[in-house]
């Protein structure tokens, strides 16, 4: 079976939660989910060099295998449709 990375980029903001229960939802047993907290950072910094990286500008965002969903990519709210739609439940 493959591992699908999920990535969850957050402010800690009710939005962010809201977004990170949902994936968590809909996550399958393939799915490793990580969540980053940007206002926090990380020790070693690595969690805002990856948003930078994958062009995040806003939060929330997600990142399905090294691909932001394209709801986090256009002005759209992160819906169930588009998380599915970046392969998150599919075993």
């Amino acid at each position: 079976m493959t591992r699908r990375n999920v990535e969850v980029f957050t402010a800690g903001c009710p939005l962010c939660d809201e977004a990170v229960s949902m994936v968590r939802e809909l996550a399958c047993e393939s799915c490793e989910v990580t969540v980053y907290d940007l206002r926090q950072g990380c020790a070693t910094n690595e969690c805002r060099e990856k948003a930078a990286r994958y062009g995040i500008h806003r939060v929330p965002a997600v990142v399905v295998d090294g691909r932001l969903a394209d709801c986090c990519s256009a002005q759209s709210p992160v819906s169930r449709q588009a998380l599915q739609e970046a392969g998150i439940g599919r075993g």
